[in-house]
């Protein structure tokens, strides 16, 4: 960096900081405006057109005290609050609660004013705990119907596939079931009984590595979250973790069924949990549509493949296209019953179109994985128990779709995907059309109001 000169310095005025006093009346023409996202100015009002606020209410009022309580958290204010989370890509509610009081332009997503403080990440989280499961999935539902008016779920082919999620549980945790042990004791008990008096660190790591499976779900549990489950994640560590599988929709890639199982349930037991879900998922999303849909098709890696899952496919009429892993020669003489439909199965996958399906199973779902999970933040949870998780899990589902209808209406799915890209016509109509808004809020406030407001009485 090249020095000033005495001449420069001359010229120069360098300002200094001064302790600044905070005003004590702001007027409101001189608050700060913003003309907001022009992705979430236009997701708002997909979800206002349709009612989403109304819907929300209705679904939530049971859970509301009518008239005592402290102030609560609006329901559409608090589905906004969690579909902030997947656009943003926040994983936990304190993230969500602090980006929501910086960002005016979420603060106009969600709903709240400038004189409006943002809520907490604890009002989130009471607010969570006490809607129900079953109303996050009423609300993943309702975005569903969207995409049937929109023209994008189909529903009649589906691809099943798992991933791991992180748990928010240690392994240095782990209590025996039995003695209720730490794992530490444990080995301690282990190497005094073996003749070591007073066993160091060093030789516990080597008698824990002469021993054969260490660490098993029928022996161990998290006394902190027992729904984790001890399992190998995909990068080789052990760890606690959930299992989640997708049913995704392979005509659009709309996500049609999100499950919930323990990381040690195999995937062809989750599999018929996941199908169910998805055939009343389709079912209940068209409900009101004029062509109903049902599920005809099930597509799927060779970690489903297996004899009974063939022969429970067929009994209810779904056809498979399930890769079938190499066993070599089959004997048949002890299940009979499962020849036929392990051999249709096979002459289906192996022809034009099930090959077809299986290659856009890795794309649609691995997508939908990568985007709910790895950019939406879910990937290590910080929740814990089934039941809180599988919400978080619901509205994210709902974004992800939302993200759809908002490609086929807007040509963005996420507020990143303008970022690098030119704004194209629509997007400029609804950046001027919120600043316009801005702008002539503050001169309709100058205006007088000659009549008096009159009180509105409470209807007898």
């Amino acid at each position: 960096m090249a020095a000033c000169g005495p001449r420069t310095l001359r010229r120069m005025a360098m300002g200094k900081r001064t302790s600044e006093q905070a005003l004590m009346w702001i007027p409101t023409t001189d608050l700060p405006v913003s003309p907001g996202h022009p992705f979430y100015a236009r997701l708002n009002a997909i979800l206002d057109e349709a009612g989403f606020d109304r819907f929300a209410e209705a679904q939530c009022r049971p859970c509301y005290a009518p008239v005592m309580g402290r102030p609560s958290l609006l329901p559409g204010r608090y589905f906004r609050l969690l579909l902030l989370g997947y656009f943003e890509g926040l994983d936990s509610e304190r993230g969500i609660a602090w980006r929501a009081a910086d960002s005016l332009a979420v603060r106009r997503f969600v709903g709240l004013g400038l004189d409006t403080a943002a809520p907490d990440h604890s009002t989130i989280s009471r607010t969570r705990r006490l809607i129900p499961v079953e109303i996050h999935r009423a609300i993943f539902t309702w975005v569903q119907e969207r995409l049937v008016a929109a023209g994008l779920l189909t529903g009649r082919t589906v691809a099943i596939d798992a991933t791991t999620l992180e748990a928010n549980a240690a392994m240095r945790s782990i209590v025996r079931r039995d003695t209720g042990e730490r794992y530490e004791e444990f080995l301690t008990r282990l190497a005094v009984e073996s003749g070591i008096k007073t066993p160091t660190r060093e030789a516990l790591a080597r008698l824990d590595r002469r021993r054969k499976k260490r660490t098993s779900n029928r022996d161990w549990q998290n006394p902190f979250d027992p729904d984790a489950k001890i399992t190998k994640m995909k990068d080789g560590r052990t760890h606690l973790a959930h299992k989640a599988e997708h049913a995704v929709d392979l005509d659009s890639g709309a996500l049609v069924a999100v499950t919930l199982q323990g990381a040690d349930v195999g995937d062809t037991t989750s599999l018929v949990e996941t199908a169910i879900a998805a055939a009343e998922q389709i079912e209940a999303a068209h409900a009101e549509s004029d062509t109903p849909a049902e599920l005809t098709e099930i597509v799927a890696d060779k970690g489903y493949h297996s004899n009974q899952t063939m022969v429970d496919l067929q009994a209810v009429e779904l056809r498979s296209y399930i890769a079938e892993p190499e066993r070599g020669r089959r004997d048949w003489t002890k299940t009979p019953e499962a020849q036929g439909p392990v051999y249709g199965n096979r002459r289906r996958v192996r022809g034009a179109r099930g090959k077809r399906l299986l290659r856009c199973r890795g794309e649609y779902v691995e997508r939908s994985f990568a985007h709910v999970y790895d950019t939406g933040g879910l990937r290590r949870t910080h929740l814990r128990g089934h039941p809180n998780i599988l919400k978080r899990l619901l509205v994210h589902a709902s974004a992800f779709n939302l993200g759809l209808v908002m490609r086929h209406a807007f040509g963005r799915g996420t507020p990143r995907g303008l970022q690098g890209h030119r704004f194209d016509p629509g997007a400029l109509d609804i950046a001027l059309g919120a600043l316009a808004d801005h702008l002539w809020a503050p001169v309709t406030r100058l205006w007088t109001i000659r009549e008096p407001i009159r009180p509105v009485l409470p209807t007898p």
